[in-house]
């Protein structure tokens, strides 16, 4: 019997979509078989506007064990172990319901990297909100930052750093990215792809319930007046039973009995049962009487919809049932044998007797539609980037500007957020939040007279940059990724990135996300550090008014020793700063036009990769010979905002500095302007030869400009601001606006 125009149209499809789904099933569908299709097409799983795009980027390199098409990609770290690696949105649900939809987004991506074999060792996550005066940004914050601290705090897994910013293109769609970065035995890696036919396949974990049902459709559409209807659809966690699941899962993992495994994430058993089929190209036969179900009267079509949390659907080998539900009784989770590998392509579900839903897995996860939707360049752009610097005063006051900035919300220190986080569970976190990077110990990796491997993790994106332009704004959010990598001695080896748009169908939006993409592709090209997993989230837009365009990057880096790390935190006085690179500071699309005057206009900083390729090497060479203390780059705020937090942001110590500079041209431009390819570093007198040596050696240029000491920020001749003033803006600033 047809379907009417408007359940069609609630399911997500076009007619054109339901006409191709006809056409595969030779017929019209069943309702089931309706929903499993509405899921698997859309947006958020298939990724029909951004696909064809998504080719346009560097996967590969020797370093990449797995890349894109898995739960994670993975690199080989060398001594048998790899890093398992990706970063995933949760917006959608975290602005209906903020605690819950962190959390699950929390718990969603550690899924994703022990479904792989590995075991998470550290959290980030890079967060957007609005204007953080409103009233509904302070409950947005304060739920998503409970969210996240209650889900990784109960797992045991470290939050170990992240980014958090705001403007109020965010006020109706906040942005929640989480990271999650695991090690595993490069023999002991686990892939989705069922195999032998006959082997069960079963059902782990929690039970399944309604919550959740449509997510990955919601998460697949713009918000309106109604959003606050759709928290049914926001999945509710329970890290216990995720701490639970992990444990057995890596019990089972340790035996020989597991074929494939995946996560039961968004469009939970149609999306595992369906891509494990298709991956493996064998048939699958499911019962859905045999699913354990934590509420009564569920329909076949609530069961394959459900998004609930902390389950997961393998297939085992055959004979080893009962050693599956021992392991998972013990951990007082679920298991239960739902159906089994079969011939063919097609997938039969099975409910109360009767086949509800019998299609082929191929089309529905290989031949979804893929969209060249139309581009065209933004009619605010050639507006927003002219910037008349005759038009906007000079600073007069460098101490009172400086203040304006360090206080401000995106710049001052987050430690309200972090501090809510467990970061050093574990006991591998050896930066901790606060510095450019992250940086863990690798334990039992020592070789020789070398220590423990250490790994390096940052996560960037300037939105504001991207938004006055999308490929330059890219590309910046790579090379200061990769420099914040360096920065703590770790060498860049591979990236993941969660696109955050608006709506594709606009032209204008879909003309931001393809240049994003091309920004990225050059960048991790240039810079050797090849996305190897990765998410898009489309539809960030309210009533219209879409997200500042955030092409949010995360990259992992190697320190062949983790005791040569190196950390932002000027050291000892009498160190004299270096600053490495080339410091060409614009005012356009800065912190201090935003800030101080209310614009946001003109071009971000010209993003050269191969003078980053330079001044990254200068840097990781310095590192690496033990000659540099301290190691910063210059990104938001400029070197007046560098030398701030050089200064204070080491938590419990603070020391001076003074810097003979004098602007040449405008003040504000010489102390706020923000440039790429830029790291201030501090050195002791006598190893300044060996700094000047390296830059030559690598291409970059180096040039002192000031001393290290004392109980002020000296800048020039003129401003000079007591420490105890600065440590006061940048500590305390977030906790009075929240």
């Amino acid at each position: 019997m047809p379907y009417d125009a408007q359940v069609i149209a609630d399911h997500g499809f076009t007619p054109e979509e339901y006409a191709k789904v006809c056409e595969h099933l030779g017929r019209e569908p069943r309702y089931v078989e309706l929903g499993i299709f509405s899921v698997m097409w859309s947006e958020h799983c298939s990724y029909k506007s951004s696909r064809l795009h998504l080719k346009r980027l560097p996967t590969k390199g020797p370093q990449v064990v797995c890349g894109p098409g898995e739960n994670a990609g993975i690199v080989d770290l060398g001594d048998g172990l790899c890093a398992c690696f990706k970063m995933e949105s949760h917006n959608h649900p975290s602005f209906i319901e903020p605690y819950q939809g962190a959390a699950t987004g929390v718990g969603g991506i550690m899924r994703d990297i022990f479904t792989m074999g590995a075991r998470p060792v550290a959290l980030l996550n890079s967060l957007r909100f609005g204007d953080p005066s409103l009233a509904k940004t302070k409950s947005l914050i304060h739920g998503v930052v409970a969210g996240i601290a209650g889900y990784g705090n109960c797992m045991g897994v470290p939050t170990v750093g992240g980014e958090t910013l705001f403007a109020p293109s965010f006020n109706g769609n906040n942005l929640v990215n989480a990271f999650c970065v695991g090690i595993l035995k490069q023999d002991k890696i686990f892939k989705a792809q069922a195999a032998g036919i006959g082997n069960p396949i079963i059902y782990v974990g929690a039970k399944t319930g309604r919550d959740g049902i449509h997510g990955a459709t919601m998460a697949s559409a713009e918000f309106d007046e109604a959003s606050e209807e759709k928290r049914p659809t926001v999945q509710v966690g329970d890290p216990f039973t995720e701490k639970r699941l992990l444990e057995a899962c890596q019990e089972l993992m340790a035996g020989g009995d597991i074929i494939a495994i995946q996560d039961m994430g968004a469009a939970g058993l149609t999306c595992s049962s369906l891509e494990m089929a298709a991956s493996g190209r064998v048939g699958v036969e499911l019962d859905l009487d045999d699913v354990p179900c934590r509420e009564t009267e569920m329909s076949a079509y609530e069961i394959m919809l459900s998004e609930s949390q902390e389950r997961m659907l393998l297939v085992a080998k055959q004979g080893s049932e009962d050693r599956v539900r021992a392991i998972f009784t013990k951990w007082d989770l679920d298991a239960a044998v739902v159906g089994k590998v079969v011939e063919g392509d097609q997938v039969v579900i099975r409910f109360k007797g009767d086949i509800v839903a019998e299609l082929p897995s191929l089309p529905i996860t290989e031949d979804a539609p893929i969209y060249d939707r139309p581009q065209q360049e933004p009619k605010y752009l050639k507006v927003a980037q002219q910037l008349d610097l005759s038009k906007v005063p000079d600073t007069t006051d460098v101490p009172g500007t400086l203040k304006q900035l360090v206080s401000s919300p995106n710049l001052c220190s987050k430690k309200w957020i972090y501090r809510q986080y467990d970061h050093m569970v574990g006991t591998d976190t050896v930066v901790l939040p606060g510095s450019d990077a992250a940086v863990l110990r690798l334990k039992g990796t020592a070789r020789g007279e070398l220590g423990d491997k250490g790994l390096g993790l940052s996560v960037d994106c300037n939105s504001r940059y991207c938004y006055l332009d999308p490929q330059e704004g890219a590309k910046l959010a790579v090379a200061e990724c990769a420099r914040n990598l360096v920065c703590s001695g770790a060498k860049p080896l591979a990236s993941t990135d969660c696109l955050n748009f608006g709506n594709p169908e606009n032209p204008e939006i879909m003309w931001q996300i393809a240049k994003a993409i091309d920004g990225i592709a050059e960048a991790c090209e240039a810079l050797a550090a090849p996305i190897v997993s990765g998410n898009v989230s489309l539809y960030n837009e309210t009533q219209g008014q879409a997200i500042d365009p955030t092409p949010g990057m995360a990259l992992i880096g190697l320190l062949d020793d983790v005791n040569q790390h190196c950390c932002q935190y000027f050291q000892k006085d009498g160190d004299l700063i270096v600053l490495l690179g080339w410091f060409q500071p614009t005012l356009g699309a800065s912190e201090y036009l935003a800030t101080v005057h209310g614009l946001v206009q003109g071009h971000p900083p010209v993003c050269d990769l191969e003078q980053e390729r330079q001044v990254q090497d200068c840097c990781l060479q310095l590192i690496k010979r033990g000659v540099i203390r301290s190691a910063h780059d210059l990104s938001m705020g400029g070197l007046a905002v560098a030398l701030a937090e050089s200064c204070v942001s080491q938590e419990g110590q603070s020391i001076g500095a003074h810097v003979a500079w004098e602007p040449e041209e405008r003040t504000d431009l010489t102390w706020f302007g923000e440039t790429a390819a830029s790291i201030l570093v501090s050195v002791s007198p006598e190893k300044l030869p060996l700094v000047i040596g390296q830059a030559q050696a690598s291409g970059c240029p180096a040039i002192g400009i000031g001393s290290v000491g004392g109980e002020v920020l000296q800048l020039g001749d003129e401003a000079a601001i007591p420490l105890t003033e600065l440590s006061d803006w940048y500590w305390n600033s977030f906790e009075k606006l929240v």
